[in-house]
């Protein structure tokens, strides 16, 4: 899992938007061709606090601003890179129950992530159909309990 793991951790925020027993994902398409979906959000920069990083983030990414509700979970995340010879980069990923508003439609923001091809609300009850990435969020997302914040490693 360490192997060629590039040095320093870098934290990360996600945003766990849902509506109507849907969540909020972005979808993506890998060099490969293979399909992936991820929950908004990216790394934190030098300066920014987490959830300045999130709103910032979602604007990028899914084209508006959120209302950051509270802290879900944290986990440690060891992330394989597609790069040559493949690399492992440490994120600590910090979830954050948000929400959009009534009006929100689905879209890429103005500067999505590279692989993002768009964005879409997926039944939480159809989440072991797609390929999210890390696949350990398929059941915190379905439980959204608080009792355990930190949850360890997630693949």
């Amino acid at each position: 899992m360490t192997e060629n793991l590039i040095p320093g951790i870098r934290n990360a925020v996600r945003a766990v938007i849902t509506q109507d027993d849907a969540v909020l994902l972005q979808r993506k398409i890998d060099d490969n061709g293979t399909e992936r979906y991820a929950l908004p959000g990216g790394a934190q920069e030098h300066g920014e606090r987490l959830t300045e990083a999130l709103q910032r983030e979602c604007e990028e990414e899914i084209g508006t601003r959120v209302e950051v509700i509270d802290l879900l979970y944290v986990g440690d995340y060891f992330k394989l890179r597609q790069t040559s010879p493949p690399t492992t980069r440490q994120l600590l990923e910090f979830l954050f129950a948000c929400s959009v508003g009534p009006d929100y439609q689905p879209r890429n923001g103005p500067r999505p992530d590279k692989h993002q091809v768009g964005v879409q609300w997926v039944p939480v009850n159809q989440l072991d159909e797609v390929n999210l990435v890390p696949v350990d969020y398929v059941e915190l997302l379905r439980k959204q309990k608080q009792s355990r914040v930190y949850v360890g490693q997630v693949f």
